[in-house]
């Protein structure tokens, strides 16, 4: 099933640089009238569209860590120096292949760095972790980056951390719940606290002495806390549609294929109903694997091989062992053996010259409909200068060349 076509003339995408970093994206038809886009009924006269950049990382297990972290850093510095956005940083604990195991920790040194891009760990694994110590350490580093802190919560998926931690695969999602329901009445209210839960308890009543600044947990800067996200994979997700009626935003992963992008977005506005509000599409991420080469066939043969290739051949491996694959099927009938290299590279990778890959970016737009934020995936610089290359290209060809039509 391809996701390759030509846009529809009508469609006039403008885009206007306001000084280096702010991109204003409008859309409108022939008549200037009100567009609708697979379901997204909206006025797209002034739609803002981000960049985003995530770092899960899946780094070459024989590349010393230090070395990883440096080249990590160097990527969110020049992706703040080509206008991007957001930085996302995931968290793992005992892989040799996804090493960073505190990203509030690495975000922070990246502030040191840069001045303007937004930062975010993705997601901040909450079963692992004390609510009252992710609610502290979260408000501290919002205050740190003077506000620009984004925060992502879910439940980490790498089976030896869920071990090494003690957590109950079946048990992460309620986990996760309890502990955002903790943090949020933290940030938000001043103790007393007293929340007694299935897995934690938090209780701050009988030591407070406002006199010797005795208080309570810190709450964020940014009010009433930071943006907040949420990672969505799967279709129909009961998680995704509760976290849309909070008002929480989401990530779709860049290993899923359009039918189930377009069911994220329905999954997100049935939530967002059942909250109350409309679905605003500026509010969705969208992640994709791209590479940008001088032509489509050196961008496609680099991007099998590289490091690209070989990450989504391990994350297939290890979906495979765990039994998982249905993640990243196009449809519940699909076969596990057409789970390969090649059905990726020819259905949701995007690789190719700079026209190549603006067109697939516009193509695929226009089958799932509006979204705020396009987040890259980062992967291990095996040849640095390549993978530098490809982002240059896409910041100084693809971007303006997709934002003009």
């Amino acid at each position: 099933m391809s996701r390759l076509g030509p846009r529809k003339a009508s469609d006039i995408w403008c885009r206007i640089r306001l000084r280096r970093e702010v991109r204003l994206f409008c859309v409108i038809n022939d008549n200037g009238a009100r567009l609708t886009l697979l379901g997204h009924a909206t006025t797209m006269t002034a739609n803002l569209l981000k960049l985003g950049m995530f770092v899960m990382p899946v780094h070459d297990p024989d590349k010393p860590l230090a070395q990883c972290f440096d080249e990590d850093l160097e990527l969110a510095v020049a992706c703040e120096r080509l206008g991007f956005d957001d930085f996302w940083v995931g968290e793992h604990h005992s892989s040799i292949y996804e090493n960073i195991a505190m990203p509030e920790i690495f975000l922070a040194r990246v502030l040191g760095s840069t001045s303007r891009i937004r930062i975010g760990p993705a997601p901040v694994c909450l079963q692992y972790h004390h609510p009252a110590h992710v609610a502290s350490r979260l408000a501290f580093l919002d205050h740190l980056s003077h506000g620009r802190l984004n925060v992502c919560f879910g439940p980490g998926a790498i089976p030896t951390d869920m071990e090494v931690f003690g957590v109950d695969p079946q048990e992460a999602g309620r986990r996760v719940v309890e502990s955002i329901n903790m943090i949020l009445d933290m940030w938000t209210n001043d103790p007393p606290y007293s929340f007694d839960g299935d897995f934690w308890r938090i209780h701050l009543e009988d030591n407070l002495d406002p006199e010797m600044g005795l208080v309570g947990i810190h709450h964020p800067l940014q009010q009433p806390h930071p943006p907040i996200f949420t990672p969505c994979i799967s279709r129909d997700s009961v998680g995704l549609r509760k976290a849309a009626a909070r008002g929480f935003r989401p990530i779709s992963h860049h290993m899923v294929g359009t039918d189930v992008l377009k069911n994220h977005w329905e999954t997100y506005a049935a939530g967002c109903n059942d909250g109350g509000r409309e679905a605003n599409p500026a509010d969705w991420c969208v992640s994709r694997n791209v590479y940008v080469a001088s032509t489509t066939e050196e961008a496609r043969s680099q991007a099998r091989s590289n490091s690209l290739g070989r990450c989504i051949e391990y994350i297939i491996e290890l979906t495979r062992r765990g039994d998982a694959l249905d993640l990243w099927k196009r449809d519940p009938g699909q076969a596990d053996e057409e789970l390969t290299l090649d059905y990726f590279m020819d259905e949701v990778i995007i690789a190719g010259d700079p026209d190549e890959v603006t067109r697939q970016l516009r193509e695929l737009r226009t089958e799932i409909g509006d979204f705020g934020t396009l987040v890259l995936v980062a992967h291990d610089f095996d040849d640095k200068e390549k993978w530098l290359n490809s982002l240059d290209l896409f910041a100084n060809e693809v971007v303006p060349a997709f934002a003009s039509g």
